[in-house]
């Protein structure tokens, strides 16, 4: 962005905060001669003072909603790896939007490949896909994680920081 769209965005925003503190400050009509009334705010009063109605209550969640399981056995980590059937650089079938990617301080893009070896930085903890089965990732071996780099994800050992798989595209 341009410094000028940038400080002319800032500008609006901050009108936007300011004009809605002000419609949320009660008028002088509201306070009958411009006084207002003595009762305390809401935030200086104790928990005890407070009528009833600001008490907390649990909330029961959303309804007409399942929370997505994670599949049978997506924690279940082959034992043994059988690297022929890893091998492989692949074209995702479909693409995830999860938002920005931030590679990690000094490094550059670059497409990986089975083989090659990915740098401690980049299978940090930060980059982890923990949840692998939601991007239609394999389950990983033991000792090895899948991680994102850009818009793809990358199947490494946590030992040496070998690429055993990568899909290309999983993020769009």
């Amino acid at each position: 962005m341009t410094r000028g769209l940038k400080t002319a965005l800032s500008l609006a925003v901050a009108l936007i905060l300011a004009g809605g503190r002000v419609m949320a400050e009660p008028t002088n009509e509201e306070h009958r001669g411009g006084v207002r009334p003595a009762t305390p705010s809401p935030q200086h009063t104790s928990a005890k003072a407070r009528p009833a109605m600001h008490q907390a209550e649990p909330h029961p969640g959303p309804k007409g909603y399942q929370r997505l399981a994670e599949p049978k056995g997506w924690n279940a980590r082959p034992a043994a790896v059988d690297r022929s059937a890893y091998q492989h650089n692949f074209q995702a079938a479909r693409s995830y939007k999860i938002g920005p990617y931030h590679r990690p301080p000094g490094w550059h893009a670059h497409q990986w490949a089975y083989g090659e070896r990915l740098p401690r930085a980049y299978w940090a903890s930060q980059y982890i896909l923990a949840d692998y089965w939601l991007f239609s990732l394999e389950v990983p071996p033991a000792g090895y994680e899948w991680v994102r780099d850009g818009n793809d994800a990358i199947l490494v050992s946590t030992d040496n920081g070998e690429i055993l798989q990568v899909e290309y595209g999983v993020f769009g």
